[in-house]
C-alpha cells in the first residue's frame, strides 16, 4: 500500500509502497477514507512534542471502512464504517478502571514506543520497522488500529467530514462539555480559532452559552468563527483583545487557549472574571513553562488543564455524529482544502503559516 513516510524530525513526507500486517487480537484492519492534518501532526513533524519514534507514519485524525477484523473483536463487522481515535483504551489499566480511559496506560506505553497495544508494529518498509504515530498512522491507505479506538458510525456520514470528529471536533466540543462543563448563559473567549479553536466555539454555542468572543489574527478565521458561532469576533493582531473582551462584557466565565502558546495564555488569563476559569486546550512544547499574575487568584480564578477534550468515545462521538446529521454540528465549512498524499508537504506548509481551517488528506 501507499504511505507518506517521515523519517525524522524536519523531514519531508515521502511516498512509498510499504507493508501493513494482518490484525492481531483485539485490532482491525481499516481501509482510510479519509485523514485531517492537525496541530499535533505537526508537532510531531516540527520537533515541539516527542510524540513518536521515527521513521514513522503520521495521521491520527481519520475515517474508514472496516476491511478485516482480528481475533477477539466485537460489535465490529466488515464493511462498517468507523471513526478512528488517539484514545484507544485497554479497559483494565488503573486509568480505564477509575473512568478515565482517555489516559489509558497502556494506550500511552504503545504510542511512545511507535506499537500498538503489544508494543510491536504492523507497518514496514523494505524489511525495517516503521512506527505507527499515536496508534492510527492514517496518511496511508490502509491501517490496523486497536478495536477499543474505533466507533462505527451510520453510514450516511460523509467520511471527510466524519474524520474532523475524530480530534479536532473531539477536542474542541469537549473541553467545552466534559473540561470546563460549560453552562448555558454564560461568557466565553476562545483564544486561536484553528480546528480545535473553532470547535470550541461552536461547542460553546451548543452548550448555550450567550457570549462567545473569538480571537485570532487572522480575518478569515474570525469569519468563519462567527459562522460556527461566535457573537463578538476580535483581531489580535490590530487591538488588544483582553481590552476588547472587558469592554464588551468586563471578564469571561471561560477562557479557553488552544493554541499552546504563553503569550496567548496570559492574555486569555487576563479575560478571565471573577471565579472563572481559564482552559489550556492548546499543547505547549516539551519543558515549556509559563508565568501569570498571580493578583487574579484573589477572585478565585482558576486554570484547569484539557486532553483530548476528556472525550468519552462511546458517549461523544455518537452524539457528535447525530448533531451533525441532524444540522447542529458544523463541520463542511472547516475544510479549507482536500489533498492527496502527495501534498501533504506543502498542506503542512500551509498549516504552519496559521492559513485556513482543516485540510483534509482523502483517498479515492
Amino acid at each position: 500500500m501507499k504511505a507518506a513516510v517521515l523519517d525524522g524530525i524536519g523531514s519531508k513526507f515521502e511516498v512509498r509502497e510499504v507493508e501493513l500486517d494482518k490484525p492481531k487480537s483485539g485490532e482491525l484492519l481499516v481501509k482510510v477514507a479519509a485523514s485531517g492534518l492537525c496541530a499535533s501532526d505537526l508537532n510531531a513533524v516540527d520537533g515541539k512534542r516527542k510524540l513518536v519514534p521515527f521513521p514513522a507514519v503520521i495521521g491520527h485524525e481519520a475515517a474508514g471502512v472496516v476491511v478485516e477484523v482480528g481475533p477477539d473483536v466485537t460489535g465490529v463487522a466488515v464493511g462498517d464504517h468507523v471513526i478512528m481515535s488517539i484514545v484507544p483504551s485497554c479497559g483494565t489499566c488503573e486509568y480505564c478502571a477509575s473512568g478515565r480511559p482517555n489516559y489509558c496506560a497502556t494506550a500511552g506505553n504503545a504510542m511512545s514506543v511507535g506499537g500498538l497495544f503489544d508494543g510491536t508494529s504492523r507497518l514496514s518498509h523494505n524489511g525495517e520497522k516503521l512506527n505507527h504515530f499515536l496508534t492510527v498512522a492514517s496518511f496511508a491507505e490502509y491501517v490496523v488500529v486497536p478495536a477499543s479506538g474505533a466507533v462505527v458510525i451510520p453510514k450516511e456520514m460523509p467520511l471527510d467530514r466524519a474524520a474532523l470528529i475524530s480530534c479536532a471536533v473531539l477536542t474542541g466540543y469537549g473541553a467545552v462539555m466534559n473540561t470546563a462543563k460549560v453552562k448555558p448563559g454564560s461568557t466565553v473567549a476562545v483564544f486561536g480559532c484553528g480546528g480545535v479553536g473553532l470547535n470550541i466555539v461552536q461547542g460553546a454555542r451548543m452548550a448555550g452559552a450567550t457570549t462567545i468572543i473569538a480571537v485570532d489574527v487572522t480575518q478569515e478565521k474570525l469569519d468563519l468563527a462567527k459562522k460556527v458561532g461566535a457573537t463578538h469576533v476580535i483581531n489580535g493582531a490590530t487591538s488588544d483583545p483582553v481590552a476588547q473582551v472587558k469592554q464588551i462584557c468586563g471578564g469571561v466565565d471561560y477562557a479557553f487557549e488552544a493554541l499552546g502558546r504563553e503569550s496567548t495564555i496570559q492574555q486569555a488569563w487576563g479575560t478571565v472574571g471573577v471565579d472563572g476559569t481559564l482552559i489550556l486546550v492548546g499543547l505547549m512544547k516539551n519543558g515549556a513553562t509559563i508565568t501569570l499574575d498571580a493578583g487574579p487568584f484573589v477572585n478565585e480564578q482558576s486554570i484547569k488543564g484539557c486532553y483530548f477534550g476528556s472525550a468519552n468515545l462511546r458517549k461523544d462521538v455518537p452524539a457528535l455524529v447525530k448533531s451533525y446529521l441532524n444540522g447542529d454540528l458544523f463541520l463542511d465549512e472547516l475544510i479549507s482544502e482536500r489533498i492527496s498524499l502527495e501534498g501533504l508537504n506543502s498542506a503542512f506548509d500551509r498549516l504552519r503559516a496559521g492559513e485556513g481551517a482543516r485540510n483534509v488528506l482523502v483517498f479515492d
